[in-house]
């Protein structure tokens, strides 16, 4: 192990003999050293000083902010866990964030979508709002706060056209390897090749462990922890990727691990950098847009139908796949265009 690295440190322990309720708690790791661990340890077994339960309902107990909410939800998520982006999205809402949740109107959160719609995009401003009502519906699903009433407070969201499908020409696609085999690193150029040859989520990819990898099958586990859907799902992968997998080092537990060995962040720069290098589109989105790239291509390619695409992509519901019907249509008309010529040659041997 790193000796850099910090350590996180957990407790066990029970307030009472056998059979009693045992407590498993994160303590944290700035400041925290073994002995210290073990002093806490001590003191909340004999009740002296509160533990985490006991903390958050002091917290709820209090008038229930938006943000005390908030706090909460993040404290909840494990390490790494879209931390960052959540915090971003969240102070966009900094007017919300000393209201108490019942208190909230549906004109408190209209004002605020007003004012983020003059600057930001539609999808932001829903990322945005989708924050605020993750918020609130855990804190009623943790019994923090109730269902707040409908007729009273409502998260209209904008309309956002999710039809979008990106997908590169055979020149710009071969413009964008020529890029990632420019990559001084090609273990980090790794991780956006197995995104344009599988099509897995960057929060999939990221979460990604060598022990959810069977190289010889060629299967993948997607663990529920990284799936947007919170289901475990396994897809296959082919050979290019499972090539791609075979020549990176295993330093780590994670496929793509940051610099400590943990679980990385992103790989924003290097994916704008390439997407820049290749020529692609102002509108190609770096990372999901490769995903878009790898269904569209199946789809169009007429060879695989849209169930084992919607497999392929993880996707809940049929609905989501069929962005990608309109290019199976296209390789059904091209393919009923060969069958033409064909009949017509046949007919003219017959003559």
């Amino acid at each position: 192990m790193n000796d850099k690295k910090e350590k996180t440190y957990y407790i066990r322990y029970r307030r009472g003999g056998r059979g009693s309720k045992v407590y498993e708690e994160k303590i944290g790791s700035r400041g925290i050293s073994p002995k210290i661990a073990a002093g806490i340890r001590e003191s909340r077994m004999k009740g002296e000083e509160a533990n985490n339960e006991e903390r958050r309902n002091e917290v709820i107990q209090e008038e229930t902010t938006l943000k005390k909410i908030y706090e909460l939800y993040m404290s909840s998520l494990p390490d790494g866990r879209g931390r960052k982006t959540d915090a971003i999205n969240f102070n966009h809402l900094f007017k919300l964030h000393n209201k108490s949740i019942e208190s909230l109107t549906t004109q408190d959160v209209d004002t605020v979508r007003y004012e983020l719609e003059k600057t930001l995009k539609p999808q932001t401003v829903k990322h945005i709002l989708n924050m605020l009502t993750r918020t609130i519906n855990f804190g009623v699903k943790k019994g923090y706060i109730q269902q707040p009433d409908s007729r009273k407070f409502r998260v209209d969201k904008p309309r956002v056209d999710n039809k979008k499908t990106e997908i590169m020409t055979d020149t710009q696609l071969k413009a964008y390897l020529a890029a990632l085999d420019e990559e001084k690193d090609q273990d980090c150029a790794a991780f956006l090749r197995i995104a344009l040859y599988t099509g897995m989520r960057r929060g999939a990819l990221l979460g990604l462990k060598w022990s959810d990898i069977d190289l010889n099958t060629g299967i993948v586990t997607l663990q529920a922890e990284y799936a947007k859907n919170k289901k475990t799902a396994y897809i296959a992968i082919n050979q290019d990727a499972l090539n791609v997998l075979r020549a990176l080092p295993r330093t780590s537990e994670f496929v793509f691990p940051g610099r400590d060995g943990g679980q990385r962040e992103n790989f924003r720069r290097m994916a704008r950098r390439v997407k820049k290098k290749a020529g692609l589109p102002e509108d190609f989105r770096p990372l999901h847009g490769l995903r878009h790239n790898f269904a569209s291509r199946l789809a169009s390619s007429g060879k695989v139908d849209m169930y084992t695409l919607q497999k392929l992509l993880t996707h809940e519901s049929s609905e989501m796949t069929q962005r990608y019907a309109h290019l199976s249509d296209e390789a059904m008309r091209r393919a009923a265009a060969v069958v033409g010529s064909v009949m017509a040659v046949e007919e003219k041997k017959e003559k």
